[in-house]
């Protein structure tokens, strides 16, 4: 089961988002590859977001020419769509951002608990989804900037 925990280090791979997408999330860089897909209110807890977070994610890829890894992105959303929803107060906002060969993921959500990946039990019904983001993905974690949400982050080779 996916569950949450206030140690920073239980969510993150490596030291943290790779130098790029770090400037464009914490210090407001932009980025010429750059679409924000906001969650209405009231949708933010609904399944069907999960599946038009998915053609957002599908419509931008192709747009840009990511279609080799849009189905991998997808999947990836999903999850992190779903645990927002599940775990943390629902999902506020999703955000890709390519850059060279990289595709970045990320949901902000209105949870600063930090996301903690566990080893599901064979017969567990969930569980697995942030092992999924961790398979798909070259890196993946959370940050926290200032404010009462946090964003749950994952860099895919495209």
């Amino acid at each position: 089961m996916t569950t949450f925990d206030a140690r920073p280090q239980a969510a993150t791979t490596g030291d943290g988002p790779p130098a790029w997408l770090a400037s464009i999330l914490l210090d407001g860089r932009t980025s010429p590859c750059d679409a924000v897909f906001a969650f209405h209110e009231f949708a933010m807890f609904e399944p069907a977001c999960v599946s038009t977070a998915r053609h957002f994610v599908d419509r931008t890829l192709t747009s840009w020419g990511g279609e080799r890894v849009a189905f991998d992105a997808q999947l990836v959303v999903s999850e992190l769509v779903t645990n927002a929803m599940r775990h943390a107060g629902g999902a506020a906002q999703l955000r890709l951002l390519a850059h060279g060969p990289e595709v970045a993921c990320v949901v902000s959500d209105y949870s600063r608990a930090a996301p903690v990946a566990t080893v599901p039990d064979i017969f567990a019904e969930f569980g697995r989804g942030l092992r999924l983001v961790e398979a798909l993905s070259v890196a993946w974690g959370w940050l926290a900037p200032v404010g009462p949400r946090k964003l749950v982050w994952a860099v895919l080779a495209a």
